[in-house]
């Protein structure tokens, strides 16, 4: 990839990955424009660059997400108990992350496939914008008194499952999943992004390993660490922008533009395919 690609596909990557929008897809589109070839190392890139997206959530939030609990423990708790309780932000994190990171391991492969295609990306893009259309009036009974717990954040991370469906948007599904469990749009986005991060950490480190596993790996990553270094830097200053962006306008307007706007990419993309277009996804 040139410089001015690697600039532009982390713009896209930065914008979309936190946006109840489906990254995939956009890269679907971007990659065609500009021409580039779907190679092994582009499609590391695209895991990779992660990295510099989840980096923006710490520290934008770092106040929040290096806090801990030092409110008393409940009375007669024993020492795990005390132990879960300082570090509950941490713990809460960690339930929501396993369904996830097993199924992660379990389907790996067969994501891969789905991944593959483009029609899967496409139609769930779609589907997923048709349901965005009316997920306010469904789901939007939260309250600022509702309380994050254990089983609440178990059941978001069910949710961010159904994300492992290419297209879907793993932003959408913890939002919604969260917006189930009774939160508010903005408490659920929140918790959305905080969980992008052991996730998108663990799906990079996990790329990161298939690729040094392959006989040339250490030599490509060597070869283009300047491209990898470039492109998460821009992921990083994009993704500040789009995270303080959405927080603004999930909280006044909810999520119907963004479920008409999937329609619209979801089109886009079939249009393509029928007009002849050989789409790859990476």
């Amino acid at each position: 990839m040139t410089t001015f690609e690697t600039i532009i596909i982390a713009i896209v990557e930065g914008l979309t990955e936190f946006l109840p929008v489906s990254s995939t897809g956009h890269m679907i589109i971007t990659q065609n424009i500009l021409g580039v070839e779907s190679t092994e190392f582009v499609k590391a890139f695209t895991f990779i660059i992660q990295f510099g997206a989840i980096l923006s959530v710490v520290v934008l939030y770092w106040k929040r997400f290096f806090k801990l609990n030092h409110t008393p423990a409940p009375e007669g708790a024993g020492a795990l108990k005390k132990f879960l309780h300082k570090y509950d932000f941490y713990w809460k994190l960690f339930v929501a992350f396993i369904p996830a990171a097993v199924l992660g391991l379990l389907l790996n492969d067969f994501i891969d496939e789905m991944l593959e295609s483009v029609t899967v990306v496409a139609v769930t893009l779609i589907i997923g914008g048709v349901f965005m259309l009316f997920c306010d009036k469904i789901f939007n009974k939260g309250n600022e008194a509702t309380e994050l717990t254990e089983k609440r954040a178990f059941w978001i991370g069910m949710f961010q499952c159904i994300s492992m469906i290419p297209g879907v948007s793993r932003s959408m599904a913890t939002i919604v999943g969260g917006m189930a469990q009774k939160l508010t749009r903005k408490a659920a986005a929140e918790f959305s992004f905080f969980l992008a991060v052991p996730t998108m950490f663990a799906a990079t480190v996990f790329k990161m390993l298939k690729i040094f596993m392959e006989p040339d790996g250490v030599a490509i990553i060597k070869e283009n660490i300047g491209t990898l270094l470039i492109g998460n830097a821009v992921a990083f200053a994009v993704a500040l922008l789009a995270i303080k962006f959405f927080i603004s306008f999930v909280t006044k307007y909810g999520f119907k533009a963004f479920g008409w706007y999937r329609i619209v990419v979801g089109g886009i993309i079939l249009a393509m395919m029928l007009a002849g277009y050989d789409l790859t996804v990476a």
